[in-house]
């Protein structure tokens, strides 16, 4: 099997990113600022702005995007991640609306947590054993529990300079997709 589309989102973006070439025209902005251009909903995700960023997105577009995209299908699998995308973006800018911030924002974080919602619906009981958690812990508990800290965070902002709230609308918009499509564990469509 192969996963020809999970493999160039992380050679997309490492490439965009070993090429030092994060134009301010690429990343998101919001409309008020002047700098917003309608492409910047879906190129926002192919920028990083340090190593540890791009490593930890791709290695989850690896973890989680492939398994996926296995199952799913490559068409599919895009048409969720673009989803995610887009709805990140969307949640970013309605929040940076009502804040008055002014700031770009970089990074395939929302559609990262896009798939980790979808990898904890389609295999639930899968144990993750992370770095940072020391023990094996359930899929569904652990999509449950970063969300619950990315919106604590996000309403606290004791973590800034992170798009928390561009985390959970990368996570509803994909929920809101699998469940049009019939959200259910071991979905398969092939």
């Amino acid at each position: 099997m192969s996963n020809p589309l999970s493999m160039a989102i992380i050679f997309s973006c490492a490439i965009v990113y070993l090429s030092h070439n994060l134009s301010p025209m690429l990343a998101l902005w919001p409309m008020e600022s002047g700098g917003f251009r309608p492409w910047q909903i879906v190129s926002y995700a192919f920028l990083h702005g340090s190593f540890n960023h791009l490593f930890f997105n791709m290695f989850a577009v690896w973890m989680f995007g492939t398994p996926l995209e296995e199952t799913w299908g490559s068409k599919r699998f895009l048409s969720f991640y673009l989803i995610c995308v887009v709805g990140a973006a969307l949640a970013q800018m309605a929040v940076q609306y009502f804040s008055g911030g002014m700031y770009p924002t970089i990074g395939a974080s929302g559609g990262v947590f896009g798939l980790l919602l979808a990898y904890g619906v389609m295999w639930p009981n899968n144990r993750l054993f992370l770095l940072f958690i020391p023990v094996p812990i359930k899929a569904k508990w652990f999509v449950l529990l970063y969300g619950g800290v990315e919106l604590v965070f996000g309403i606290t902002g004791v973590v800034p300079g992170v798009a928390h709230f561009a985390h959970l609308g990368g996570m509803v918009f994909g929920a809101g997709l699998l469940w049009k499509w019939g959200w259910r564990p071991g979905m398969r469509w092939q």
